[in-house]
């Protein structure tokens, strides 16, 4: 096996296994809450925001992003020392090996949909996918950022602004000029995200869907 396949592999499991750590779970469940048993069920940032309060979702978010961020950093770092002799560089998705970095992303967002330590079921993908974004290639993040304001600002809904948010994401791969053979791992997050927020599109589309408000 190549050096390059071998760090890649070895990668993926680290962005799998760190990204499916249940943070909101763990966090909600430090406050006396499931947050599975509670709103929507969901382990991400808006249920224990809605369910638990200010102090844990702020928790929830910062490990949420960070593992995402620091999973990217430091698995691009370990293929770029086993492969690509120690050239970080090389890991941009916009080399001939940035495929390598957005699959590194992939598997922090499946890690954390559908996580290991949860019979596969997680979160949405939101928080970590910021984090990832952030150390994949951070204008990305911010250009997600931006799409996720525009929505929330005037409507409220942080589902609507999450799905915008992540229909944009390879839209912004190809403005930032990542490789072709980069792009396809994002469009695939794209669609795990989407399949995430199945039920939040269903309440959208019917008119269901709740408004953001913390818990009181």
């Amino acid at each position: 096996m190549s050096p390059l396949i071998a760090s890649l592999l070895a990668g993926i499991a680290i962005c799998y296994f760190v990204c499916g750590i249940p943070f909101g779970l763990v966090i909600a469940k430090a406050h006396g809450v499931d947050v599975r048993k509670v709103g929507s069920g969901n382990i991400g940032t808006t249920n224990v925001a809605r369910s638990v309060g200010k102090a844990a979702s702020g928790e929830t978010l910062a490990c949420d992003v960070a593992k995402g961020w620091l999973c990217m950093l430091a698995t691009r770092w370990i293929v770029a020392q086993a492969a690509l002799g120690g050239d970080f560089t090389m890991t941009r998705p916009q080399t001939s090996f940035g495929w390598v970095t957005t699959l590194l992303f992939l598997a922090c967002i499946c890690g954390h949909v559908f996580s290991p330590y949860l019979r596969f079921h997680g979160g949405k993908g939101i928080a970590v996918g910021f984090g990832a974004g952030l150390g994949c290639f951070w204008p990305l993040s911010i250009g997600l950022l931006v799409v996720f304001i525009l929505v929330v600002v005037p409507t409220r809904y942080v589902s609507a602004g999450s799905i915008a948010a992540d229909i944009s994401v390879p839209i912004w791969g190809l403005v930032f000029g990542f490789t072709r053979a980069a792009i396809p791992p994002l469009v695939a997050i794209t669609l795990i995200v989407l399949w995430a927020h199945r039920a939040n599109i269903h309440k959208l589309m019917h008119g269901e869907e709740s408004k953001f408000a913390f818990k009181k």
